[in-house]
This record gives C-alpha cells, structure tokens and sequence, in this order.
C-alpha cells in the first residue's frame, strides 16, 4: 500500500510539474502583454504588472493590419482542415478495412512522409504553384495546408476507424442495410469524435503554421498572422516586445477557444457500451 501511494504521488507531482512546464510560457506571455514599456525594462520582473495597461493592444493594432491577417488564417485554415478531413476519411476507412500489402505498404509511406522536413519541399511546392500561377494566393496556400495535414490526418483516422468493431458493420449488413447505408448510418457517427479531432490538428496546424506562408505569401494584405508577428521584430533582431506579446496573445486564442468547446466531444467515449458482450 505505502509503496503504491509513493507511486502515485510521483505521478501527480510529475503531472505538476508537467503542467507548470506548459502553462510558464502563455502565463508570461499574458503578464508581458499587459505590462507598460516601464516595467517590461525593468531588472527586477514580475508575474503580476504593477500597472496594468492596453496600450501594447492599441499599439499592436495600430502598426499591423492583425485583423486582415487573422481573417486570411482563419479562411486558410479551415478550408485546408474541411479539405484534409473530406479526403482523409474515405481513404482511412479503404486503408483500415481492407487489409493487404498496398495498404500496409500505404500506411508505411503515410508515417514516413512525415519525416520529411519543410527545407526539402517548399523549392518543389513554389514550382508546382508558380506553374499553376497560385503564388502569393490564399487558394495556393490553402493546397500546401491540406497536402501537408493530410498524411497525419490519415493516420489519425485509421486509428480512430479500426476502434470501430466490425461486427457493428457486419451487424447491420445482416439487417439488410447497404454499404453505403451502414457507412453513413453506422460508421459515420462513431467516426465524429476521431472526426473532430483530426479536423481541430489540422486547424491548429495551418493557423500557427510560418514557413511556407513567409515563402508563398508577398502581398501584405495576403499575409497571415503568424507573418505579421514577425513584423515586430525589426532587421537587427530587436523585438517590440510588449505589442508582440499582445498580438501573440489574440493569436492564441482561437485555439484555445475551439479546444475548450470541443473537448468533450472528443473524449466523450461514443464507443462506450457500442457492442454487448
């Protein structure tokens, strides 16, 4: 018993100390946000500012145009998540139900592609998109998002679409329902959470995603928000370090908004209880 307690005492301090190594960053980040110019150069920091303020808000504002690039990665991101999930599902049901050495060989290639890093595609990208005259253009940028979350997103959904138990399928076959039928009636809803999920990843990942839309994007009214951060920072590498603060703060946002509302919907079990022993 007593070493049982020493364990799990153990686990909880290392989830302590886990979560505090998590949260430091965005908690700083809020505290530098809404410091005055004063104390963020002061030698002795706080956690909490003396004299909380909204100027870094109105001064972020004010030099970028944060609103413009917000709605260009709001619009990126969500029609390269529709785009990912729209493919991904059908073929990580083909890849899950259907057991063979092309699916095996499929799925392989699926996980290793993304050992490939962002250096070693973006000179064959630019060429196809400036073949296709989509360079400095959202449609261009949302393709390079949706190719680049769909490898991920298929494997995520393979995953979630072999949790399914096949008899629940062969169950509603034998009741006379069609294949089509028993994917819509059947499938699709104990897919929903794995769904969601692997939508919300591949949101996360364009909305916070830089490299390829410093590369693609020139027009500063095309630019997203992770570019327009950079903005802040001037050619010497000094940062205006209370607007930054600011404007990354609104950036974050939108993620955590979206993991606080579909969060259970995620991990609400919606295969609990699905086939009776």
């Amino acid at each position: 018993m007593r070493t049982g307690r020493t364990a799990r005492a153990g686990q909880y301090a290392a989830l302590l100390g886990y979560l505090v190594f998590l949260a430091f960053p965005f908690l700083w980040l809020i505290s530098t946000a809404f410091k005055p110019a004063r104390e963020l150069g002061s030698l002795h920091p706080t956690w909490i500012p003396r004299h909380p303020t909204l100027d870094n808000f109105r001064t972020a504002f004010d030099e970028q145009p944060l609103l413009g690039a917000a709605v260009n990665s709001l619009t990126a991101a969500l029609c390269a998540a529709l785009v990912a999930v729209a493919l991904a599902t059908p073929l990580a049901y083909v890849l899950a139900r259907r057991r063979s050495r092309l699916t095996t060989a499929a799925t392989g290639w699926v996980v290793i592609s993304q050992a490939f890093p962002l250096v070693l595609l973006i000179i064959p990208l630019f060429l196809i998109l400036k073949n296709l005259r989509l360079i400095n253009t959202l449609g261009g940028l949302i393709m390079v998002y949706a190719v680049w979350a769909l490898p991920f997103a298929l494997w995520m959904l393979i995953g979630y679409v072999r949790a399914v138990p096949a008899e629940l399928e062969e169950a509603a076959s034998v009741d006379g329902a069609g294949r089509l039928r028993t994917l819509v009636s059947v499938t699709a809803p104990l897919l929903a959470p794995g769904i969601v999920a692997t939508g919300l990843f591949a949101f996360v990942t364009a909305w916070n995603e830089l490299f390829f839309a410093l590369v693609l994007l020139k027009t500063p009214e095309k630019q997203t928000l992770p570019v327009v951060l950079t903005h802040f920072i001037g050619a010497e590498g000094a940062a205006d370090l209370g607007p930054l603060a600011a404007a990354a703060f609104l950036a974050t946002l939108p993620s955590l908004v979206i993991f606080a509302v579909i969060q259970r919907r995620i991990t609400g079990g919606m295969l609990a209880g699905a086939v009776k022993s």
